[in-house]
């Protein structure tokens, strides 16, 4: 434990009308601080309190006038949140009750808390290893149920019992090769090819729970999606089909969309961004030319790119300029107004592109996207689409986030730096190198994953990561 010998204090609920409001103190003097501003209701004594039971009480103000009932909980140290004592004041939701509530406690000796430091506090204390406290603030802002759920996992461990799994067994292999060293005359040279086996399997560890960050970035995280292509292709109406509401202005007339427009949506449990662009053309259009740079600039800050293409119509050149935007992107081109008929495909064989499940020749996509049919104004097709959106983003394979255990860029990063450690580690063990070279291989491996759960983090990763959360988490 980490004994801190100062009482913070903060709004645990956000301010502003609601039906509670809940201020938070964590400390040595928490219960003290709390029965000198609090009392009985109808002018009683104040209540003896019972850890983790409510008790109704009534608030008083700087003169000693009482303002409000409260509902007062102790937690009793070490089993709290923080591992510290806590008193939870809950009071009617609104500006006067809260502050007055809060100003009570700074008033007489808590200090406001710094952002995360609760949460902070619990790591310090053991209460959380750092991917969990890192899952508290993914869990306050989850944007989707999957997101929400991913967040819950690494709240509850999951990741970090994947992690001392792989530190179990990088353990073990230090263990072998330094009683070996330290004891020469009473420890025999391990096996390196066990020994180089065991590596292996610790490292193939990292690589797949690294592999899954980028997926649970995706649900944590969310993408940027861009619906591009030249004027009155459908792009609007394929927002609209995605929203499942009309929020863009359709219209025969081309040109009709000379700014971005963004919504939020949910794909598969992906938080998106969708944006809606003006079409790709040249124009003389000062207001339209200012629209189609805004795309341009958009389509290269995008996640994912939905090209847009008129089924109806033969290929026109603006057609192929914005085919050759997606080049070296992730992208899924939607053939919209499929319910038309028209000479789509006679036009493709005259460039050199074969219509089908994909768009495979005449190209520069390190996997050419896939190719979708759909008619968004009647709203055929979506789920098609999105299911290609789907399988793009998660190359070829959706998986789902109830199976995942990473979701963070750090994450990954220090899986694959542990996995190159023991890639030389096993390296070294396969050769004729000393077996203490090993050591210091697997001892940088056991570093690089104990920035994920904290047992190697510094001060440095601990500001960075708590200073993303908001006052009183």
């Amino acid at each position: 434990m980490t004994y801190f010998a100062d009482t913070i204090a903060a709004m645990a609920t956000a301010p502003g009308e609601a039906a509670i409001a809940v201020v938070r103190m964590s400390g040595p003097e928490a219960l003290r601080i709390g029965r000198e501003f609090l009392r009985g209701t109808a002018g009683r004594a104040l209540p003896r309190f019972t850890p983790r039971r409510a008790h109704l009480c009534e608030l008083l103000d700087a003169d000693g006038a009482p303002v409000d009932s409260a509902v007062v909980t102790w937690f009793q140290a070490p089993g709290s949140y923080t591992g510290e004592d806590i008193l939870e004041i809950s009071v009617h939701g609104g500006f006067m009750a809260s502050r007055t509530a809060l100003e009570q406690c700074l008033r007489r000796g808590a200090r406001p808390a710094q952002p995360g430091e609760f949460t902070l506090r619990a790591f310090l204390n053991g209460r959380l290893d750092l991917s969990q406290a890192e899952a508290v603030i993914d869990t306050v802002q989850a944007q989707t149920r999957a997101g929400l759920r991913l967040a819950h996992r690494q709240l509850t461990g999951s990741l970090a019992n994947r992690v001392q799994e792989i530190r179990a067994k990088a353990l073990g292999v230090l263990a072998q090769v330094e009683a070996a060293v330290d004891f020469p005359d009473d420890v025999e040279d391990p096996d390196r090819a066990a020994l180089a086996s065991e590596i292996e399997a610790a490292s193939d560890l990292c690589r797949k729970l690294s592999a899954e960050t980028r997926a649970g970035r995706i649900y944590r995280d969310g993408i940027r999606l861009v619906i591009m292509g030249r004027p009155n292709v459908g792009k609007s109406s394929l927002l609209n089909a995605l929203l499942r509401e009309e929020r863009a202005i359709v219209t025969a007339l081309p040109g009709t969309t000379r700014d971005l427009i963004e919504e939020p949506l949910s794909i598969g449990g992906v938080p998106v961004r969708a944006v809606d662009t003006a079409g790709l053309r040249e124009t003389e259009d000062p207001i339209e030319r200012i629209g189609v740079e805004r795309a341009r600039s958009s389509i290269e800050a995008a996640d994912i790119l939905l090209l847009t293409l008129d089924r109806s119509e033969e290929i026109q050149q603006d057609d192929w300029l914005a085919l050759q935007q997606t080049f070296g992107a992730r992208a899924v081109i939607v053939l919209n107004k499929c319910d038309l008929a028209g000479r789509w495909d006679a036009a493709w064989e005259a460039r050199g592109l074969r219509i089908g499940d994909r768009l495979v020749e005449g190209s520069s996509w390190p996997t050419a996207p896939p190719v979708v049919n759909a008619a968004a104004a009647p709203g055929e097709g979506i789920d098609r689409v999105e299911a290609a959106i789907l399988q793009t983003l998660f190359n070829g394979a959706v998986i789902a986030a109830d199976s995942l255990d990473a979701g963070s860029l750090r994450h990954g990063l220090a899986l694959e730096q542990a996995a190159e450690s023991l890639d030389h580690a096993r390296a070294t063990a396969l050769s004729a190198a000393p077996l203490d070279l090993i050591s210091v291989d697997i001892r940088g491996a056991l570093q690089a994953v104990g920035q994920i759960t904290g047992e190697t983090a510094g001060d440095d990763l601990l500001h960075e990561i708590f200073s993303r959360f908001c006052i009183g988490k």
